[in-house]
């Protein structure tokens, strides 16, 4: 994608995925990386920065003889995502009326 992607979007997107199900970091790359570009190395550390805010928690699981550590959502966390979730739908809604209908006012 051409677009610029902020720390908002990105935290948003790795949000939205752990909201449906608890998962791993390297498939939650793989969701985010199904609608923009992004390297493992960028991922990581806001899934870092979302734990230490409280926003996801983290668990060890056993998976092919080592552990592997799956992210879930807390309930701050989804509070969170909600808010991310009414002012994309303000953003979307502004930036389709310039690309689509015409000027936005405020």
């Amino acid at each position: 994608m051409a677009f610029n992607t902020g720390a908002a979007l990105l935290d948003a997107l790795v949000l939205s995925i752990v909201s449906y199900e608890s998962t791993y970091g390297y498939k939650i790359t793989q969701d985010v990386r199904s609608v923009m570009d992004v390297s493992e190395s960028t991922l990581y550390p806001v899934l870092r920065r979302l734990q230490k805010n409280q926003l996801l928690e983290t668990y060890d699981r056993e998976f092919a003889g080592r552990n592997r550590r799956y992210y879930s959502i807390t309930e701050k966390g989804s509070r969170q995502l909600e808010t991310y979730r009414r002012e994309w739908k303000v953003y979307e809604e502004k930036i389709d009326n310039l690309l689509f209908g015409g000027v936005v006012h405020d």
